[in-house]
């Protein structure tokens, strides 16, 4: 059994790519989120053992959610996305807590790396 992940991004085809990335590198997705406020109550309900989180989205964005999980379980290992050009919010997002980032578009063996690099 792979290493339990969540995914969290309001673009379902972001998740469907990092889910299939992630599955055909033997992680296990275990569960999706479409923004903000559903990965935290997930993170409680799915306990993975990473989240792969979009900062950009509606009603509770990655940074704030990154905050919420982290109050929950200070451990949670969360790797953020970004688009091009958002650095400050990647500062913000390191600076809360989060492992690692990776920019959009995304490859596929950085995707793999990151998860693999976090959960070391």
């Amino acid at each position: 059994m792979g290493n339990k992940v969540l995914i969290v991004d309001d673009a379902a085809f972001m998740r469907m790519m990092v889910k299939e990335v992630l599955t055909k590198n033997g992680f296990d997705v275990v569960g999706e989120a479409e923004n903000g406020a559903v990965a935290v109550d997930k993170y409680k309900e799915l306990s993975p053992d990473l989240v792969i989180m979009d900062i950009t989205m509606p009603e509770l964005n990655g940074i704030e959610a990154l905050k919420k999980i982290k109050a929950l379980d200070e451990t949670a290992k969360i790797v953020m996305c970004s688009a091009m050009g958002q650095q400050a919010m990647v500062i913000e997002a390191i600076q809360a807590g989060a492992k690692d980032f990776i920019v959009k578009p995304f490859q596929a063996d950085r995707v793999c790396e990151a998860v693999r690099k976090v959960l070391a």
